[in-house]
């Protein structure tokens, strides 16, 4: 057994968590959280003294669950939907969410989220805290929504999914030893050098249209993660995709786009088309990989996206207000992020370079001694 197995075990034997369905009170409506061990940059020792220390015992049951493998949060979900389970909290990053929220789909049984991924979109989209203490009140308040998710060939969506840059750089970031905004921004920016745009045919309500796109995004709710808002006018209780198409662009766009994105304004950009629909046909000429929240999976040259309407229960904050970062913030966040790129970067190259001088000179010796020249 690893250690931290072991210290999830031990924190929640010591808090008291581990007990089963059978003794707990039927009266207490029962509210189960997944744990995803692996998801995020962070331990989750604290979010567990948070459940222990907040959920109302008098009216809500707790019992909690740790994920061993992919696709487990997936089936424990299941399980606890035919228990007609008052709530199953996702306690993780957006594909632990996925997981779970694909199992309670039309189902009684609401689904929460405690985030603590990489990115976070649908936490984000429906202004669910940050904070993990600040989360667990709003599942403690029991505020309900019925929202809208969406397939992707029968896979169910519930923030984004797409095919072009956006899946090719969620695919280099699944491979990538570390985690976290800083890693996928590095990735998206390294790879924008060199990936080239695709052509696609997409047939919306029987009319057909052909573009040439650097991605296409499928929107429910309105970003990515970490506030890139991607199809920023999306709402997840319209019954609609909000699709945005990015055609081909200079690197001299850039700033200009990625501001945009940060600041909920890209679909003004002369670069960006952008419509709403309830299903929509991609062709393209070859396989190739999309993503869904943020998973890469391969797919082949059709692809079918459409909308299901509120099709799932989610426990949300009542009566929010409109998020209160300012697009300064964000900017500055960018800027920031932007900057330890560059920095990390110029750290690579003359590594780089050093490795490269320090093998010359091995093979310039190696040469001499051929040659029995000497040094």
């Amino acid at each position: 057994m690893t250690g931290i197995w072991k210290n999830y075990i031990t924190f929640a034997i010591i808090l008291g968590r581990t007990s089963s369905p059978a003794v707990m009170k039927e009266s207490l409506k029962q509210i189960v959280f997944i744990v995803n061990p692996k998801s995020g940059t962070h331990g989750k020792a604290h979010i567990l003294i948070g459940i222990d220390e907040c959920v109302n015992k008098d009216k809500y049951g707790v019992e909690i669950v740790y994920t061993q493998y992919p696709g487990h949060a997936t089936e424990i979900a299941a399980q606890k939907a035919k228990e007609n389970a008052y709530a199953v909290v996702a306690i993780g990053g957006d594909g632990t969410v996925n997981e779970v929220a694909r199992a309670l789909v039309h189902t009684q049984t609401a689904l929460g989220i405690i985030p603590c991924g990489s990115g976070n979109g649908l936490a984000r989209h429906l202004q669910i805290p940050m904070d993990p203490w600040e989360a667990i009140d709003i599942i403690n308040g029991g505020n309900q929504e019925t929202v809208d998710y969406g397939k992707i060939n029968d896979i169910p969506f519930f923030c984004t999914c797409g095919v072009g840059f956006d899946a090719f750089v969620s695919l280099k970031f699944s491979q990538a030893g570390k985690r976290g905004p800083l890693t996928y921004l590095e990735k998206t920016l390294r790879e924008s050098l060199n990936y080239r745009p695709e052509t696609y045919e997409l047939d919306v309500d029987g009319s057909t249209s052909h573009y040439e796109a650097f991605l296409i995004a499928c929107g429910n709710a309105a970003q990515y993660g970490n506030n890139a808002y991607i199809a920023p006018q999306a709402t997840m209780d319209d019954g609609l995709l909000d699709v945005t198409i990015v055609e081909p662009f200079t690197m001299l766009d850039v700033p200009t786009l990625a501001f945009q994105l940060f600041n909920k304004t890209i679909d003004q950009n002369s670069r960006i088309k952008t419509f709403r629909c309830k299903d929509l046909h991609i062709h393209r000429t070859k396989s190739g990989v999309v993503h869904y929240d943020g998973d890469p999976i391969m797919m082949g040259e059709d692809i079918y996206v459409t909308i299901v309407k509120k099709g799932i229960q989610v426990l949300v904050p009542k009566n929010t207000p409109p998020n209160p970062i300012s697009v300064l913030q964000r900017a500055q966040d960018y800027i920031n992020g932007l900057k330890q790129i560059n920095e990390s970067w110029v750290e690579d190259i003359t590594l780089r370079h050093k490795q490269i001088l320090d093998k010359g000179k091995r093979q310039f010796k190696l040469l001499m001694k051929k040659n029995g020249t000497g040094l």
